[in-house]
């Protein structure tokens, strides 16, 4: 299994290191196990967890350097895309949010069986966004959580002017981000670029869109989710 994931990031020239190695092993068979009693993902085969997880998740190192930057996943789910890019980096201080407990719990518990340093918070993005974490991390991170107009709303109130926003879409969803050129720029933020990628051994193509933060954030963003979803800017 390890080897697929090595074959698929190395076009990439990303290097795991044995500790990496041993720590995918681990997260994968608690992802595995827990899976059984509680909904963390549709994936289950070892195989395809660490193609369509672990590997999905670290195309975001392909086209950011996030070594020693303080990055945010936003809607992390079951540890998506922060944990596998904190396995593969572990100078990343990485903090992943969800608004669901056992998810963050899992979060948590994932992180110390692997001997790393995680903040893992249950709490919505909107008010997360509103209060201590405003503006404070370098990189913000989100996988598969909600369209991109949504997504700009909720994600760049985290980013540091300077910093950059990174959503991991699908290649279908290149019409969607072009219609959230609104919300990015009311938020601070410029879309940068659109990069295309491709998993050796899995189906499907992908994009990711990164957003450079530019300017703050205006004061009343992101709004409440109820209406970010009615009234998208």
């Amino acid at each position: 299994m390890i080897n697929l994931l090595k074959t698929a990031v190395s076009c990439w020239n990303i290097e795991l290191s044995p500790s990496a190695e041993e720590n995918f092993a681990k997260y994968c068979e608690m992802l595995i196990k827990r899976n059984k009693v509680m909904n963390l993902t549709a994936v289950t085969e070892p195989d395809a967890v660490y193609l369509r997880h672990f590997a999905d998740s670290l195309a975001i190192a392909s086209v950011e350097n996030l070594s020693k930057k303080s990055v945010i996943d936003i809607g992390s789910g079951a540890g998506f895309p922060g944990l596998p890019l904190k396995i593969a980096d572990n100078s990343i201080d990485l903090t992943c949010l969800d608004a669901t407990k056992k998810r963050v719990d899992f979060i948590a518990e994932v992180a110390e069986n692997c001997g790393l340093s995680v903040t893992a918070i249950q709490a919505r993005a909107e008010e997360a966004a509103a209060g201590a974490h405003r503006e404070k991390y370098d990189v913000a991170v989100s996988r598969a959580v909600a369209s991109m107009p949504v997504l700009a709303e909720l994600c760049l109130g985290f980013v540091k002017p300077g910093g950059v926003f990174i959503a991991q879409k699908t290649a279908k969803a290149a019409d969607e981000i072009a219609c959230s050129a609104s919300a990015i720029e009311k938020m601070g933020g410029k879309l940068e670029k659109l990069v295309p990628y491709h998993i050796e051994g899995n189906e499907g193509e992908y994009l990711l869109a990164l957003v450079r933060k530019i300017g703050e954030t205006p004061k009343g963003f992101p709004r409440k989710f109820a209406k970010i979803e009615k009234q998208p800017l």
